[in-house]
């Protein structure tokens, strides 16, 4: 096998791969093999018929489309580490010769890493941050508890409110025709959450148990089902059952039953440290988020849409993933959203050139500042995440391989550059801040 390397404009190239005659014949051979038993011909048992008759029957290329694809995966693997490009797109291949007798060649179009000219990345200037927590802070916290120690309690003693739960029967019509979907039993509903079309919620505050009560609606313009879109409809909705959220009195009493501590003051001063490390963790956040993002504003570079397109499909795949780990196909989210993975990749684009663009930049400052990682500090790394997953180290070292160790390295290496352009920030006061000064 051999490889010539083109580069062409805008950070891509072009790996033109030759695989000679011989491993070609034996890929031809290979697809034959793998297809003969599909194959019926007049005379022969099934599977039994010579590669030759069938190559005569239906033409002589019949297995080169397998063949090719017997050979392009690895002869791509090979051309890609043989060129030294650091490649960062899914290769775009193109058949150049495929003939019985000759060496078999394929192009590979391919994105690699773009140059990065780096601008000011020390001493950048981010906001900065302050973290406290206030009364509002705990009371709202405290009120979240007291929401998930609620109890539901039956209400039959006057009509629908705003902010009941109703148990619900409910049949739409459009043009005094029941329609598909529009009919529920038993529904469970929030008046005032927003779950179902403008103006029903609010048309059913004032109904009466076991009564039934007309609402008159119209749906949206952008509705999904696109046969209800803009029409107007009547549902006929008989709530048969009103409940109400009953919270647990703010006292000692609360605190002890859903904490360690004895009274609401030593509750409150417990939540209050824990919002404060929350804050604190958030500021620390956002002032290296605004300090990579005036660094990577701070920088030039030209990205290959093919390595934009690249990581697009990568974020769709890992969304596909953690959609999964809920209990939800990729199949399912596109029927409810009506997105397909195209559209998909095309609405994280901009998302996606943000992550290449902060990735680059942070490995040209690893560069600039010769940064380096200790093999102590992969080594406390990999301590750390043995606890996380409660494995034992030597095991964990067992799993990964020298690419996951390295790849390791680098992130490693990008947190120090991280670290790096918040230790030089200049930290300065947000306008309101300094109204607020000058206020007192």
């Amino acid at each position: 096998m051999s490889v010539k390397v083109e580069a062409l404009e805008k950070s891509m190239a072009k790996l033109t791969i030759e695989a000679s005659a011989e491993e070609f014949e034996a890929a031809v051979e290979k697809a034959y093999q793998k297809n003969k038993n599909k194959i019926n011909v007049q005379g022969f048992r099934k599977g039994k018929a010579p590669r030759k008759v069938i190559e005569k029957m239906y033409g002589t290329g019949v297995f080169y489309e397998d063949a090719a694809n017997i050979v392009i995966p690895e002869a791509y693997a090979q051309a890609a580490e043989e060129s030294g490009l650091e490649i960062v797109s899914r290769p775009e291949i193109s058949v150049e010769q495929i003939e019985a007798g000759k060496p078999f060649v394929f192009s590979a179009t391919v994105a690699v890493k773009p140059e990065v000219k780096l601008g000011q990345y020390k001493g950048v200037e981010v906001e900065k941050a302050s973290a406290e927590a206030s009364e509002e802070d705990i009371n709202a916290e405290l009120q979240k508890v007291q929401e998930q120690n609620s109890r539901m309690i039956d209400v039959d003693d006057r009509a629908v409110e705003q902010g009941d739960t109703v148990t619900l029967d409910f049949e739409g019509f459009v043009d005094g025709e029941a329609f598909e979907g529009g009919k529920g039993e038993d529904y469970e509903l929030v008046i005032g959450s927003g779950s179902f079309i403008p103006g029903f919620e609010d048309q059913l505050v004032g109904a009466e148990l076991n009564v039934e009560k007309e609402v008159n609606v119209t749906f949206p313009e952008e509705y999904h089902a696109k046969e209800l879109a803009g029409k107007p409809a009547v549902f006929k909705c008989t709530v048969k059952a009103v409940k109400v959220k009953e919270l647990p009195v703010l006292d000692d009493e609360f605190a002890s039953d859903v904490s360690d501590y004895d009274t609401l003051e030593e509750y409150k001063e417990s939540l209050k440290k824990d919002i404060l490390k929350k804050k604190e963790e958030a500021a620390k956040t956002a002032k290296e988020n605004e300090a990579v993002d005036k660094a990577v504003e701070n920088a030039e570079m030209e990205l290959p849409e093919a390595m934009v397109q690249t990581q697009a499909e990568n974020m769709v795949e890992d969304f596909a993933q953690r959609i999964q780990g809920q209990g939800l196909t990729m199949e399912q989210y596109m029927q409810y959203t009506g997105l397909t993975p195209d559209r998909m990749a095309e609405q994280m684009k901009p998302q996606a050139v943000k992550r290449i663009q902060t990735r680059l930049v942070l490995e040209e400052i690893v560069k600039a500042e010769n940064i380096q990682v200790s093999d102590e500090e992969v080594e406390a790394e990999l301590q750390k995440m043995a606890e996380m997953y409660k494995m034992e180290l030597d095991k964990l070292k067992e799993y990964m391989g020298e690419e996951e160790k390295e790849s390791m390295k680098k992130d490693l290496a990008v947190q120090k550059a991280v670290d790096l352009l918040v230790e030089n920030a200049i930290e300065v006061e947000t306008k309101k801040e300094e109204e607020s000064k000058e206020a007192e």
